[in-house]
């Protein structure tokens, strides 16, 4: 079974595209945390968690309701990551994770995929997207056979930075920057409520045709991204991005 989470398409590209190569089914994390289901998962293949890169990690969110979560049948666990540069340390914290689970834990990918955290960095036009995805692809196919074969991913060598970036960075990174506050919509909002749809945390809701933050976000950017009008500014660090959705979904 693959299992995604994704803000902007980047994961659900992935997880998508690994299905259709091991023919199996693919769930949206996205939408069992949105109806708040911790219905049981099974699978007589073994899970493939596709994933991006927050704070050099899994997101905090995938990690929680992972651990709500009972899994039946297979518990060989592969992890996914799609990331903007570097995946840094995180497989020493999903090893944990697995542990915990009781997970047979068959490797982690790194996939690099175009920035879409517009909040800080800066994001990709859609020439340059399409180009980045297309140059993905060829690792995604590779990751995708070694999982229909059973083999286990390797790991990678990790740098003193990567170790640094999973470790003190990561846990700065919540507690500084994930927070709502910044966002706002200008008055190109057309009150559509896409923004209130697509939020996997029902963090938003309209008040007076506009919407409005509450304190529980994790950053994933499907708001800021999927708005029909670019309505949507996160402070000023946002002005004059492109909004990022992949392009291939």
């Amino acid at each position: 079974m693959i299992l995604y989470f994704s803000g902007t398409g980047n994961s659900a590209f992935v997880a998508k595209r690994i299905a259709s190569i091991v023919r199996d089914e693919v769930v949206s994390i996205n939408d069992r945390i949105r109806e708040h289901s911790h219905k049981k998962i099974v699978s007589e293949k073994p899970l493939v968690f596709a994933v991006p890169t927050y704070g050099w990690r899994i997101p905090r969110l995938v990690e929680e309701w992972i651990c709500k979560m009972t899994f039946e049948e297979n518990q060989k666990a592969y992890f996914v990551m799609t990331c903007g540069g570097d995946i840094g340390n995180a497989e020493k914290y999903i090893l944990k994770l697995c542990e915990k689970k009781k997970f047979e834990f068959m490797g982690c990918a790194e996939i690099v995929m175009p920035e879409n955290y517009i909040a800080m960095f800066p994001v990709p036009e859609e020439e340059e997207a399409i180009s980045i995805v297309k140059k993905a692809e060829p690792l995604i196919e590779e990751t995708a056979n070694a999982i229909s074969a059973g083999y286990r991913l390797p790991s990678k060598e990790v740098s003193s930075a990567g170790k640094i970036c999973s470790s003190v960075v990561n846990e700065l990174f919540y507690p500084l920057f994930v927070k709502a506050g910044k966002f706002r919509a200008t008055d190109a909002c057309i009150s559509c409520g896409k923004c209130e749809k697509v939020c996997p945390l029902h963090n938003i809701h309209l008040k007076n045709g506009k919407p409005v933050w509450k304190r529980k976000c994790t950053h994933c950017m499907a708001c800021i991204c999927d708005c029909p009008r670019e309505a949507i500014e996160y402070g000023k660090a946002s002005k004059g991005k492109p909004r990022y959705h992949c392009p291939e979904v």
